[in-house]
């Protein structure tokens, strides 16, 4: 049985329970966290890099997160912007423009052992790579993880209209991709 996030959030803040309190948070959050950031980072290593670094910013931040919205949310955000940081630094390390890091995640994504172009998932994987960033991480939460527009609104910190625009915008060149490869 899962423990209620306020529950755990009180533990936190009490010495003699705030490890593991924290081991409960990691053990009821990471694995949708961590198909989140993979989805973002493409690579297993990467995303277990990324969340790991996302879970010392949340043991670093725990104790003054104020719960004006959900833990779940929070950790989000947390973990988006962890993911994106990752990219930024991937773009600057080598040099190149986002064009060529976009492409490496699809060169990443055929890379698996498992690929097959036939196949309408990997199909599917592969027009996501092709997406800008921000229309990626929206279409990746909307349609991965179900997440209504209202949530995503607070965790990407942007309207609602714009976020259904992005989805709308992905879903359309994802569409595109498909028909055409």
């Amino acid at each position: 049985m899962q423990t209620d996030d306020k529950v755990l959030l009180h533990q936190f803040k009490e010495a003699a329970t705030k490890e593991r309190a924290f081991t409960s948070i990691i053990k009821k959050y990471q694995e949708k966290l961590y198909w989140h950031v993979r989805r973002m980072v493409v690579d297993h290593d990467d995303a277990n890099d990324v969340l790991q670094n996302t879970f010392i910013k949340v043991w670093n931040g725990l104790e003054n997160f104020r719960e004006d919205s959900q833990l779940y949310t929070w950790l989000y955000r947390i973990a988006t912007n962890e993911s994106l940081t990752f990219l930024e630094q991937q773009k600057k390390k080598s040099a190149i423009s986002l064009d060529e890091v976009e492409s490496g995640l699809s060169n990443k994504v055929k890379a698996s052992e498992n690929f097959d172009v036939n196949k309408l998932e990997w199909k599917l994987q592969l027009a996501i790579q092709q997406l800008p960033e921000k229309q990626r991480l929206v279409f990746n939460l909307r349609y991965y993880d179900e997440m209504p527009y209202e949530e995503m609104s607070r965790i990407l910190e942007t309207s609602e209209g714009a976020l259904k625009a992005s989805y709308h915008h992905a879903a359309k060149k994802i569409e595109e991709f498909i028909k055409n490869h």
